[in-house]
């Protein structure tokens, strides 16, 4: 869903004792750093809160300026992997994320962060996920939320749950995509050297393990169809420039890409039609012949199927984004 946001909008991150420190990296560096640079807007007013002298890890305390009544007073709240699954999360916690929600605040965790906002209520008849190693824990600790192990994230509008670890930084960048549009996002992954995006819906985790030459296979590929996206492509052309069978393709593409060809296909022209909307002026038609929909009902069903919006009314959010700024 498309948001139009307010330049001076605070998240906070809530902090615990035992919060995993990698769990922090994420929602540090992309909502905590100036990427005023980008936007020539400012960025988002980032808040660490927590009890005095919380720790963090087994090894640091952190002296934090904010406590949890700041975070009550967040736009956004970010919560990581704070406590070990099979404990119930703090009570304090807890209620200062819910009363954050209750005022209108939107509310995203990551790994076993999910135990909170169930805790909280916050994830009653809504699909979530957590960590694989503890969405059987999640489903069956909270029977009313629907958990889905086999996702990186998952968007429930103002509730958002994340898988662990590199599944926040997806999760947060997601966010930023959500607040900034997909130019801005992009930047900041390209900052983080990051993958731009990564779909909520891609596997959590994929097993056997990928083998490195398929890794050199798909890249020539996957290369030449993001020069080629405004032709008709199909599996077969891809795996004729991969050197491969189509079953060979399709078995690579999800081991490493925890999807189907086609699915990662119409992912890129979204992409791409998402920055033509926000850096150029040209007609809906034509963005979608340029990214190969063909059509503006092309365009505009895969836009409502991924983005919960229109072309026409993400342009209107997002275009001058990396000029002006989010507008509030």
């Amino acid at each position: 869903m498309v948001s139009i946001l307010s330049v001076m909008s605070v998240v906070a991150l809530a902090l615990s004792d035992t919060v995993p420190l990698f769990e922090l990296g994420a929602p540090c560096t992309i909502f905590g750093a100036d990427r005023s640079d980008i936007t020539e807007a400012g960025w988002y007013e980032f808040r660490v809160c927590g009890p005095p002298n919380v720790r963090v890890d087994q090894w640091f305390r952190a002296a934090t300026e904010f406590g949890y009544d700041e975070l009550v007073t967040a736009d956004t709240v970010v919560v990581p992997a704070c406590h070990d699954a099979d404990m119930r999360p703090p009570r304090d916690l807890v209620d200062a994320v819910r009363a954050a929600y209750d005022r209108g605040a939107r509310v995203l965790s990551i790994c076993t962060g999910a135990f909170v906002l169930a805790e909280a209520g916050l994830l009653d008849g809504r699909r979530a996920t957590t960590h694989w190693l503890h969405t059987a824990t999640l489903a069956r600790r909270y029977p009313r939320v629907t958990v889905d192990a086999n996702v990186l994230y998952v968007d429930e509008d103002r509730v958002l749950t994340s898988a662990g670890k590199a599944a926040g930084i997806d999760l947060c960048l997601h966010v930023v995509r959500r607040d900034w549009g997909a130019t801005v996002a992009n930047e900041v992954a390209r900052r983080l050297v990051t993958a731009p995006h990564r779909a909520g819906g891609q596997a959590q985790y994929i097993e056997p393990a990928v083998p490195k030459q398929s890794y050199d296979e798909l890249a020539p590929a996957m290369d030449w169809a993001l020069r080629h996206l405004d032709e008709p492509i199909t599996v077969e052309q891809l795996a004729r420039q991969a050197n491969l069978g189509v079953r060979t393709l399709n078995r690579h593409f999800r081991s490493r890409v925890g999807t189907n060809p086609l699915k990662w296909l119409q992912d890129q022209r979204v992409r791409k039609a998402q920055q033509l909307l926000e850096q150029t002026d040209l007609g809906i038609d034509t963005v979608a012949r340029e990214v190969g929909f063909g059509t503006a009902v092309a365009l505009r069903r895969h836009f409502r199927q991924r983005l919960d919006t229109t072309p026409d009314a993400y342009r209107r959010a997002f275009s001058g984004a990396t000029r002006e700024g989010a507008r509030g």
